[in-house]
Protein backbone atom coordinates (compact mmCIF):
# COMPACT_ATOMS: atom_id res chain seq x y z
CA UNK A 1 0.00 0.00 0.00
CA UNK A 2 2.53 2.40 0.93
CA UNK A 3 4.46 1.71 -2.12
CA UNK A 4 1.63 2.00 -4.09
CA UNK A 5 0.89 5.87 -2.61
CA UNK A 6 4.81 6.81 -2.90
CA UNK A 7 4.40 6.01 -6.73
CA UNK A 8 1.78 9.00 -7.03
CA UNK A 9 3.85 11.06 -5.47
CA UNK A 10 6.26 13.53 -7.20
CA UNK A 11 9.41 12.32 -7.47
CA UNK A 12 12.92 14.34 -7.32
CA UNK A 13 14.90 14.57 -10.35
CA UNK A 14 17.90 15.62 -9.18
CA UNK A 15 20.24 14.19 -5.94
CA UNK A 16 22.00 17.74 -5.82
CA UNK A 17 21.06 20.90 -4.02
CA UNK A 18 20.83 20.94 -0.69
CA UNK A 19 23.22 18.57 0.17
CA UNK A 20 26.27 20.46 -1.16
CA UNK A 21 25.31 23.18 1.45
CA UNK A 22 24.94 20.70 4.27
CA UNK A 23 28.51 19.31 3.72
CA UNK A 24 30.35 21.77 5.65
CA UNK A 25 27.90 21.82 8.47
CA UNK A 26 28.99 19.47 12.16
CA UNK A 27 26.10 17.42 14.52
CA UNK A 28 25.63 19.93 16.89
CA UNK A 29 24.96 16.86 19.16
CA UNK A 30 28.31 15.98 20.89
CA UNK A 31 28.98 13.86 24.25
CA UNK A 32 29.56 14.55 27.47
CA UNK A 33 32.74 15.84 26.96
CA UNK A 34 31.21 17.80 24.38
CA UNK A 35 33.27 17.63 21.33
CA UNK A 36 30.77 17.30 17.87
CA UNK A 37 31.08 15.08 14.75
CA UNK A 38 32.88 16.85 12.22
CA UNK A 39 31.29 16.30 9.21
CA UNK A 40 33.55 16.09 5.80
CA UNK A 41 32.93 17.18 2.24
CA UNK A 42 33.68 13.94 0.72
CA UNK A 43 34.75 10.29 0.61
CA UNK A 44 38.18 11.31 -0.37
CA UNK A 45 38.41 14.29 2.20
CA UNK A 46 41.36 13.38 4.64
CA UNK A 47 42.13 15.49 8.32
CA UNK A 48 43.66 18.83 8.28
CA UNK A 49 47.30 18.98 8.80
CA UNK A 50 47.98 15.72 7.05
CA UNK A 51 49.95 15.32 3.73
CA UNK A 52 48.11 13.27 1.17
CA UNK A 53 50.92 11.27 0.57
CA UNK A 54 51.25 9.79 3.62
CA UNK A 55 47.76 8.71 3.99
CA UNK A 56 46.95 5.06 4.31
CA UNK A 57 43.51 3.69 3.78
CA UNK A 58 43.08 0.33 5.41
CA UNK A 59 41.14 -2.17 3.22
CA UNK A 60 37.17 -2.05 2.88
CA UNK A 61 35.53 -3.79 5.81
CA UNK A 62 33.59 -6.32 4.96
CA UNK A 63 29.98 -5.53 5.17
CA UNK A 64 27.04 -7.64 4.84
CA UNK A 65 26.05 -8.88 0.72
CA UNK A 66 23.51 -6.02 -0.38
CA UNK A 67 22.17 -5.69 -4.09
CA UNK A 68 21.07 -2.70 -5.24
CA UNK A 69 19.39 -2.14 -8.86
CA UNK A 70 19.05 1.18 -9.86
CA UNK A 71 17.32 2.80 -6.00
CA UNK A 72 15.88 6.39 -6.46
CA UNK A 73 15.55 9.18 -4.53
CA UNK A 74 12.00 9.66 -2.35
CA UNK A 75 10.47 12.19 -2.17
CA UNK A 76 10.75 15.52 0.38
CA UNK A 77 9.63 15.17 3.78
CA UNK A 78 8.06 19.02 3.17
CA UNK A 79 6.10 16.88 -0.19
CA UNK A 80 4.07 14.89 2.21
CA UNK A 81 1.74 15.52 4.79
CA UNK A 82 2.75 15.04 9.01
CA UNK A 83 0.72 12.23 8.71
CA UNK A 84 2.37 10.30 6.43
CA UNK A 85 5.75 11.36 7.27
CA UNK A 86 7.06 9.08 9.62
CA UNK A 87 6.22 6.27 7.08
CA UNK A 88 8.39 8.57 4.60
CA UNK A 89 11.31 8.02 7.41
CA UNK A 90 10.89 4.64 7.47
CA UNK A 91 11.22 4.32 3.69
CA UNK A 92 14.10 6.22 3.67
CA UNK A 93 15.79 4.49 6.09
CA UNK A 94 14.95 1.11 4.23
CA UNK A 95 16.35 3.09 0.86
CA UNK A 96 19.42 3.53 3.11
CA UNK A 97 20.22 -0.04 4.07
CA UNK A 98 21.69 -0.42 0.85
CA UNK A 99 25.40 -0.85 1.07
CA UNK A 100 28.29 0.28 -1.39
CA UNK A 101 31.36 -0.63 -2.11
CA UNK A 102 34.18 2.07 -1.82
CA UNK A 103 37.54 0.63 -2.53
CA UNK A 104 36.49 1.56 -6.15
CA UNK A 105 35.45 5.28 -5.73
CA UNK A 106 33.32 5.59 -9.54
CA UNK A 107 31.60 2.25 -8.96
CA UNK A 108 27.71 3.74 -8.11
CA UNK A 109 28.57 6.66 -7.36
CA UNK A 110 24.66 8.19 -8.75
CA UNK A 111 23.21 5.20 -6.36
CA UNK A 112 25.94 6.66 -3.64
CA UNK A 113 25.05 10.65 -3.43
CA UNK A 114 21.52 9.05 -3.70
CA UNK A 115 21.85 7.86 -0.56
CA UNK A 116 24.20 10.46 0.87
CA UNK A 117 21.54 12.66 0.20
CA UNK A 118 18.99 10.80 1.50
CA UNK A 119 21.31 10.42 5.21
CA UNK A 120 21.14 14.05 5.15
CA UNK A 121 17.47 14.09 4.76
CA UNK A 122 17.07 11.74 7.53
CA UNK A 123 19.75 13.81 10.36
CA UNK A 124 17.01 17.40 8.80
CA UNK A 125 14.16 15.65 9.46
CA UNK A 126 15.28 14.61 13.08
CA UNK A 127 16.70 17.52 14.11
CA UNK A 128 13.15 18.75 13.59
CA UNK A 129 11.33 16.15 14.44
CA UNK A 130 8.50 17.16 17.85
CA UNK A 131 6.20 14.14 17.61
CA UNK A 132 7.12 10.53 19.32
CA UNK A 133 8.57 7.95 16.93
CA UNK A 134 6.17 5.16 16.26
CA UNK A 135 7.82 1.79 17.37
CA UNK A 136 7.66 1.25 13.53
CA UNK A 137 10.54 4.47 13.07
CA UNK A 138 12.57 2.27 16.14
CA UNK A 139 12.65 -0.66 14.39
CA UNK A 140 13.44 0.34 11.17
CA UNK A 141 16.20 2.90 12.21
CA UNK A 142 18.07 -0.10 14.53
CA UNK A 143 18.10 -1.83 12.06
CA UNK A 144 19.49 0.64 9.41
CA UNK A 145 22.32 1.19 11.84
CA UNK A 146 23.16 -2.24 11.87
CA UNK A 147 23.28 -2.70 8.26
CA UNK A 148 25.18 -0.09 7.75
CA UNK A 149 27.40 -0.22 10.85
CA UNK A 150 28.11 -3.54 12.22
CA UNK A 151 30.98 -5.32 9.71
CA UNK A 152 34.03 -7.22 10.21
CA UNK A 153 37.66 -5.58 10.19
CA UNK A 154 40.13 -6.92 8.36
CA UNK A 155 42.94 -8.94 10.15
CA UNK A 156 45.90 -6.45 11.69
CA UNK A 157 48.64 -6.79 10.24
CA UNK A 158 50.68 -4.11 11.73
CA UNK A 159 53.29 -4.63 14.15
CA UNK A 160 52.55 -3.75 17.79
CA UNK A 161 53.51 -0.73 19.92
CA UNK A 162 57.31 -1.42 20.84
CA UNK A 163 57.48 0.72 23.96
CA UNK A 164 54.29 2.09 25.03
CA UNK A 165 55.70 5.73 24.82
CA UNK A 166 53.39 8.70 23.95
CA UNK A 167 54.83 9.38 20.38
CA UNK A 168 55.14 5.68 19.68
CA UNK A 169 51.21 5.86 18.34
CA UNK A 170 51.03 4.32 14.40
CA UNK A 171 49.88 6.46 11.47
CA UNK A 172 45.65 5.99 11.59
CA UNK A 173 44.18 3.85 8.56
CA UNK A 174 41.53 5.56 7.19
CA UNK A 175 38.01 3.76 6.73
CA UNK A 176 37.09 4.15 2.35
CA UNK A 177 33.81 4.34 3.28
CA UNK A 178 33.98 7.31 5.68
CA UNK A 179 31.52 9.32 4.04
CA UNK A 180 28.74 7.41 4.53
CA UNK A 181 29.79 5.93 7.86
CA UNK A 182 29.72 9.47 9.03
CA UNK A 183 26.45 10.41 8.42
CA UNK A 184 25.13 7.39 9.79
CA UNK A 185 27.12 7.87 12.88
CA UNK A 186 25.68 11.26 13.18
CA UNK A 187 22.52 9.97 12.69
CA UNK A 188 22.81 7.81 15.23
CA UNK A 189 23.68 10.00 17.65
CA UNK A 190 20.87 12.40 17.27
CA UNK A 191 18.42 9.79 17.15
CA UNK A 192 19.90 8.83 20.43
CA UNK A 193 19.89 11.85 21.83
CA UNK A 194 16.38 13.33 20.56
CA UNK A 195 13.73 13.76 22.61
CA UNK A 196 11.16 11.93 20.12
CA UNK A 197 12.80 8.61 20.98
CA UNK A 198 10.92 6.85 23.89
CA UNK A 199 13.97 5.03 26.30
CA UNK A 200 11.32 2.64 27.19
CA UNK A 201 10.15 1.47 23.55
CA UNK A 202 14.01 1.87 22.12
CA UNK A 203 15.65 -0.09 24.69
CA UNK A 204 14.28 -3.62 22.81
CA UNK A 205 15.74 -2.71 19.66
CA UNK A 206 19.24 -1.03 21.30
CA UNK A 207 19.93 -4.11 23.32
CA UNK A 208 22.42 -5.72 24.37
CA UNK A 209 23.26 -7.37 20.98
CA UNK A 210 23.48 -4.37 19.61
CA UNK A 211 25.40 -2.41 22.42
CA UNK A 212 28.19 -5.26 22.34
CA UNK A 213 28.31 -5.01 18.36
CA UNK A 214 28.51 -0.88 18.69
CA UNK A 215 31.50 -1.96 21.75
CA UNK A 216 33.27 -3.89 19.00
CA UNK A 217 33.44 -1.10 16.63
CA UNK A 218 35.73 0.61 18.94
CA UNK A 219 38.55 -1.68 17.91
CA UNK A 220 38.10 0.17 14.21
CA UNK A 221 41.74 1.78 13.15
CA UNK A 222 40.09 5.12 11.68
CA UNK A 223 40.32 7.43 14.64
CA UNK A 224 37.27 9.65 13.15
CA UNK A 225 35.30 6.41 13.66
CA UNK A 226 36.08 5.49 17.33
CA UNK A 227 35.77 9.64 17.77
CA UNK A 228 32.22 8.99 16.86
CA UNK A 229 31.83 5.82 18.71
CA UNK A 230 32.79 7.55 22.13
CA UNK A 231 30.21 10.47 21.40
CA UNK A 232 27.40 7.71 21.00
CA UNK A 233 28.61 5.31 23.87
CA UNK A 234 28.09 8.29 25.94
CA UNK A 235 25.05 9.33 24.92
CA UNK A 236 23.47 5.63 25.08
CA UNK A 237 24.74 5.16 28.56
CA UNK A 238 22.83 8.43 29.45
CA UNK A 239 19.79 7.61 27.76
CA UNK A 240 19.09 3.98 28.69
CA UNK A 241 19.30 3.29 32.16
CA UNK A 242 18.16 0.02 32.27
CA UNK A 243 21.63 -1.04 30.01
CA UNK A 244 24.36 0.39 31.97
CA UNK A 245 25.04 -2.37 34.27
CA UNK A 246 25.36 -4.09 31.00
CA UNK A 247 27.80 -2.22 29.60
CA UNK A 248 29.78 -1.33 32.25
CA UNK A 249 30.34 -5.23 32.60
CA UNK A 250 30.74 -5.73 28.60
CA UNK A 251 33.46 -2.97 28.97
CA UNK A 252 35.50 -4.29 31.67
CA UNK A 253 35.00 -7.43 29.58
CA UNK A 254 37.21 -5.85 26.84
CA UNK A 255 39.50 -4.31 29.22
CA UNK A 256 39.94 -7.68 30.65
CA UNK A 257 40.43 -9.25 26.83
CA UNK A 258 42.91 -6.45 26.45
CA UNK A 259 45.27 -6.86 29.49
CA UNK A 260 45.22 -10.47 29.96
CA UNK A 261 44.97 -12.32 26.32
CA UNK A 262 45.59 -9.68 23.26
CA UNK A 263 47.62 -6.67 24.64
CA UNK A 264 46.16 -5.00 21.43
CA UNK A 265 43.02 -2.97 21.04
CA UNK A 266 42.58 0.86 19.12
CA UNK A 267 40.05 2.24 21.17
CA UNK A 268 41.30 1.83 24.75
CA UNK A 269 41.72 5.31 25.53
CA UNK A 270 38.08 6.25 24.10
CA UNK A 271 36.58 3.34 26.44
CA UNK A 272 38.80 5.22 29.24
CA UNK A 273 37.32 8.59 27.98
CA UNK A 274 33.83 7.43 28.59
CA UNK A 275 34.26 5.69 31.72
CA UNK A 276 35.86 9.31 33.05
CA UNK A 277 32.60 11.34 32.91
CA UNK A 278 31.08 7.60 33.97
CA UNK A 279 33.07 7.43 37.40
CA UNK A 280 32.49 11.17 38.28
CA UNK A 281 29.02 10.09 38.37
CA UNK A 282 28.68 7.42 40.74
CA UNK A 283 27.06 7.95 43.96
CA UNK A 284 28.44 7.92 47.40
CA UNK A 285 29.43 5.40 48.62
CA UNK A 286 30.70 3.53 46.26
CA UNK A 287 28.87 0.73 45.38
CA UNK A 288 31.34 -2.63 45.48
CA UNK A 289 30.86 -3.40 41.90
CA UNK A 290 32.75 0.15 41.49
CA UNK A 291 35.61 -0.67 43.41
CA UNK A 292 36.05 -4.04 41.96
CA UNK A 293 36.13 -2.34 38.72
CA UNK A 294 39.15 0.14 40.28
CA UNK A 295 41.24 -2.92 41.46
CA UNK A 296 40.46 -5.92 38.75
CA UNK A 297 40.33 -3.10 35.43
CA UNK A 298 41.84 -0.29 35.86
CA UNK A 299 45.16 -1.07 37.88
CA UNK A 300 45.36 -3.79 35.69
CA UNK A 301 45.53 -1.59 32.99
CA UNK A 302 48.71 -0.16 34.22
CA UNK A 303 50.63 -3.53 33.26
CA UNK A 304 50.46 -3.83 29.47
CA UNK A 305 53.74 -2.29 27.55
CA UNK A 306 51.66 0.46 25.20
CA UNK A 307 50.12 2.09 28.31
CA UNK A 308 51.31 5.39 27.47
CA UNK A 309 49.45 5.74 24.62
CA UNK A 310 45.88 5.99 26.88
CA UNK A 311 47.20 7.09 30.92
CA UNK A 312 45.86 10.44 30.53
CA UNK A 313 42.62 9.13 30.30
CA UNK A 314 43.50 6.26 32.64
CA UNK A 315 45.08 8.53 35.20
CA UNK A 316 41.83 10.63 35.25
CA UNK A 317 39.66 7.86 35.61
CA UNK A 318 41.86 6.76 39.15
CA UNK A 319 42.04 9.82 40.39
CA UNK A 320 38.32 10.57 39.76
CA UNK A 321 38.15 7.41 42.00
CA UNK A 322 40.14 8.45 44.86
CA UNK A 323 38.39 11.93 44.59
CA UNK A 324 35.20 9.87 45.41
CA UNK A 325 36.52 7.86 48.21
CA UNK A 326 40.32 9.07 49.56
CA UNK A 327 40.07 5.72 51.19
CA UNK A 328 40.80 4.00 48.11
CA UNK A 329 44.72 5.59 47.20
CA UNK A 330 46.64 3.65 49.34
CA UNK A 331 45.33 0.49 47.39
CA UNK A 332 45.57 1.90 44.36
CA UNK A 333 49.11 3.15 45.14
CA UNK A 334 50.00 -0.63 46.27
CA UNK A 335 48.62 -1.71 43.07
CA UNK A 336 51.07 0.65 41.22
CA UNK A 337 53.49 -1.03 42.71
CA UNK A 338 52.47 -4.29 41.93
CA UNK A 339 53.06 -3.74 38.19
CA UNK A 340 56.07 -1.63 38.17
CA UNK A 341 58.09 -1.53 34.99
CA UNK A 342 61.63 -3.54 35.79
CA UNK A 343 63.01 -3.11 32.26
CA UNK A 344 61.27 -0.10 30.67
CA UNK A 345 62.63 3.16 31.76
CA UNK A 346 59.82 5.41 29.70
CA UNK A 347 56.91 3.56 31.41
CA UNK A 348 58.66 4.03 34.97
CA UNK A 349 58.65 8.05 34.42
CA UNK A 350 54.87 7.69 33.39
CA UNK A 351 54.46 5.89 36.70
CA UNK A 352 56.24 8.42 38.87
CA UNK A 353 54.08 11.13 37.47
CA UNK A 354 51.08 9.06 38.25
CA UNK A 355 52.35 8.57 41.53
CA UNK A 356 52.63 11.52 42.16
CA UNK A 357 49.32 13.22 41.28
CA UNK A 358 47.78 10.93 43.51
CA UNK A 359 49.97 12.01 46.13
CA UNK A 360 48.85 15.14 45.51
CA UNK A 361 45.00 14.66 47.08
CA UNK A 362 46.46 11.88 49.75
CA UNK A 363 45.11 12.03 53.04
CA UNK A 364 48.58 11.60 55.91
CA UNK A 365 46.66 8.46 56.87
CA UNK A 366 46.31 6.60 53.65
CA UNK A 367 49.68 8.16 53.11
CA UNK A 368 51.31 6.26 55.99
CA UNK A 369 49.55 2.65 54.94
CA UNK A 370 52.13 2.52 51.53
CA UNK A 371 54.83 5.01 52.66
CA UNK A 372 57.61 2.75 52.95
CA UNK A 373 56.99 0.13 49.91
CA UNK A 374 56.71 3.55 47.83
CA UNK A 375 59.15 5.11 49.03
CA UNK A 376 61.38 1.81 48.44
CA UNK A 377 60.78 1.92 45.09
CA UNK A 378 61.69 5.97 44.61
CA UNK A 379 64.85 5.54 46.10
CA UNK A 380 65.38 2.82 43.55
CA UNK A 381 64.29 4.95 40.86
CA UNK A 382 66.42 7.74 42.31
CA UNK A 383 69.51 5.26 41.95
CA UNK A 384 68.51 4.38 38.59
CA UNK A 385 71.24 4.34 36.27
CA UNK A 386 68.75 6.33 33.38
CA UNK A 387 68.99 9.50 33.76
CA UNK A 388 65.05 10.50 33.07
CA UNK A 389 64.22 8.12 35.81
CA UNK A 390 66.14 9.33 38.14
CA UNK A 391 65.46 13.18 37.43
CA UNK A 392 61.44 12.04 37.60
CA UNK A 393 61.83 10.70 40.72
CA UNK A 394 63.61 13.73 42.53
CA UNK A 395 61.43 16.25 40.53
CA UNK A 396 58.41 14.85 43.29
CA UNK A 397 60.60 16.92 46.08
CA UNK A 398 59.65 19.58 44.21
CA UNK A 399 55.58 19.09 45.03
CA UNK A 400 55.12 21.54 48.14
CA UNK A 401 52.10 18.18 48.99
CA UNK A 402 54.42 15.90 48.68
CA UNK A 403 57.22 17.76 50.79
CA UNK A 404 54.62 18.00 53.44
CA UNK A 405 53.67 14.83 53.74
CA UNK A 406 57.57 13.75 53.57
CA UNK A 407 58.02 16.29 56.84
CA UNK A 408 55.34 14.67 58.80
CA UNK A 409 56.80 11.05 58.23
CA UNK A 410 60.46 12.09 58.03
CA UNK A 411 61.25 9.07 60.68
CA UNK A 412 60.28 6.56 58.32
CA UNK A 413 60.95 8.10 55.04
CA UNK A 414 64.48 9.56 55.67
CA UNK A 415 66.45 6.32 56.24
CA UNK A 416 64.91 5.30 53.20
CA UNK A 417 66.11 7.97 50.67
CA UNK A 418 69.45 10.04 51.98
CA UNK A 419 70.88 6.46 51.78
CA UNK A 420 69.82 6.89 47.64
CA UNK A 421 71.21 10.11 47.47
CA UNK A 422 74.73 9.69 48.78
CA UNK A 423 74.67 6.73 46.47
CA UNK A 424 73.70 9.32 43.39
CA UNK A 425 76.57 12.00 45.00
CA UNK A 426 79.06 8.97 44.80
CA UNK A 427 78.27 7.18 41.87
CA UNK A 428 76.33 8.82 39.51
CA UNK A 429 77.03 10.01 35.85
CA UNK A 430 74.27 12.51 35.09
CA UNK A 431 75.36 16.25 36.66
CA UNK A 432 71.86 17.23 36.26
CA UNK A 433 70.76 14.22 38.70
CA UNK A 434 73.66 15.18 40.62
CA UNK A 435 72.68 19.31 40.95
CA UNK A 436 69.08 17.75 41.63
CA UNK A 437 70.43 15.28 44.61
CA UNK A 438 72.20 18.12 46.28
CA UNK A 439 68.80 20.17 46.12
CA UNK A 440 67.63 17.16 47.82
CA UNK A 441 70.26 16.37 50.32
CA UNK A 442 70.06 20.34 50.94
CA UNK A 443 65.82 20.61 51.75
CA UNK A 444 65.92 17.13 53.85
CA UNK A 445 68.98 19.11 56.17
CA UNK A 446 67.04 22.09 56.40
CA UNK A 447 64.11 20.42 57.17
CA UNK A 448 65.78 18.44 60.64
CA UNK A 449 69.48 18.43 60.36
CA UNK A 450 69.93 15.88 63.55
CA UNK A 451 68.03 13.38 61.41
CA UNK A 452 69.90 13.98 57.85
CA UNK A 453 73.05 13.62 60.03
CA UNK A 454 72.08 10.19 61.74
CA UNK A 455 70.99 9.54 58.25
CA UNK A 456 74.43 10.13 56.65
CA UNK A 457 76.07 8.87 59.59
CA UNK A 458 73.79 4.96 59.69
CA UNK A 459 74.82 5.52 55.72
CA UNK A 460 78.12 5.41 56.29
CA UNK A 461 78.41 2.57 59.15
CA UNK A 462 76.48 0.70 56.67
CA UNK A 463 78.80 1.37 53.93
CA UNK A 464 81.91 0.24 56.19
CA UNK A 465 80.40 -2.75 56.95
CA UNK A 466 79.54 -3.62 53.94
CA UNK A 467 83.12 -2.82 52.71
CA UNK A 468 84.46 -5.61 54.75
CA UNK A 469 82.07 -8.02 54.23
CA UNK A 470 82.98 -8.10 50.94
CA UNK A 471 86.95 -8.01 51.88
CA UNK A 472 86.23 -10.84 54.03
CA UNK A 473 84.48 -12.98 51.43
CA UNK A 474 87.37 -12.48 48.91
CA UNK A 475 89.83 -13.18 51.11
CA UNK A 476 87.74 -16.06 51.75
CA UNK A 477 87.49 -17.58 48.06
CA UNK A 478 91.16 -16.64 47.40
CA UNK A 479 92.27 -19.11 50.33
CA UNK A 480 90.26 -21.58 49.06
CA UNK A 481 91.78 -21.05 45.34
CA UNK A 482 94.94 -21.15 46.74
CA UNK A 483 94.07 -24.48 48.87
CA UNK A 484 92.68 -26.10 45.93
CA UNK A 485 95.69 -25.36 43.45
CA UNK A 486 97.76 -27.45 46.18
CA UNK A 487 95.09 -30.58 45.20
CA UNK A 488 95.45 -33.53 42.97
CA UNK A 489 92.40 -33.40 40.77
CA UNK A 490 91.37 -37.01 40.08
CA UNK A 491 87.89 -36.82 38.54
CA UNK A 492 84.95 -35.96 41.21
CA UNK A 493 87.35 -35.58 44.51
CA UNK A 494 86.20 -34.05 47.37
CA UNK A 495 88.98 -31.78 48.69
CA UNK A 496 88.60 -30.86 52.50
CA UNK A 497 90.06 -27.05 53.03
CA UNK A 498 92.15 -26.54 56.11
CA UNK A 499 91.42 -25.02 59.37
CA UNK A 500 90.11 -21.46 58.44
CA UNK A 501 86.99 -19.87 59.15
CA UNK A 502 85.15 -21.33 56.30
CA UNK A 503 87.09 -25.18 57.46
CA UNK A 504 83.37 -26.59 57.08
CA UNK A 505 83.06 -25.74 53.22
CA UNK A 506 83.82 -28.11 50.62
CA UNK A 507 84.66 -27.56 47.17
CA UNK A 508 83.75 -30.59 44.33
CA UNK A 509 86.49 -29.82 41.76
CA UNK A 510 85.79 -30.74 38.39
Amino acid sequence: MWKGFLSKLPRKTSASGRGADLDSGQCSNGAGNGNPIQRTSSCGSIPSGRSTSTIKRMSSAIFPSSVVAGIEPLVSFKDVPNSEKQNLFVSKLNLCCAVFDFSDPNKSSAEKDIKRQTLLDLIDYVDSSSSRFSEAVIAASSRMFAVNLFRVFPPNYRSGSSGGGEGEEEEPMFEPAWCHLQLVYELLLKFIGSSSLDAKVGKKYFDHSFIVKLLNLLDSEDPRERDCLKTILHRIYGKFMVHRPFIRKAVSNIFYHFVFETDRHNGIAELLEVFGSVISGFALPLKEEHKIFLWRVLVPLHKPKSVGVYLQQLTYCVTQFIEKDPKLASSVIIGLLRYWPITNSQKEVMFLSEIEEILETISTAEFQKCMVPLFRRIAQCIKSSHFQVAERALFIWNNDNVISLIAQNRQMIMPIIVPALEHNSQNHWNQAVLNLTDNVKKMFSEMDDVLFSACLVKYKEDEETQASLESKRRLTWEKLESAASFQPVTGHTAVLVGRQPSANLIATLI
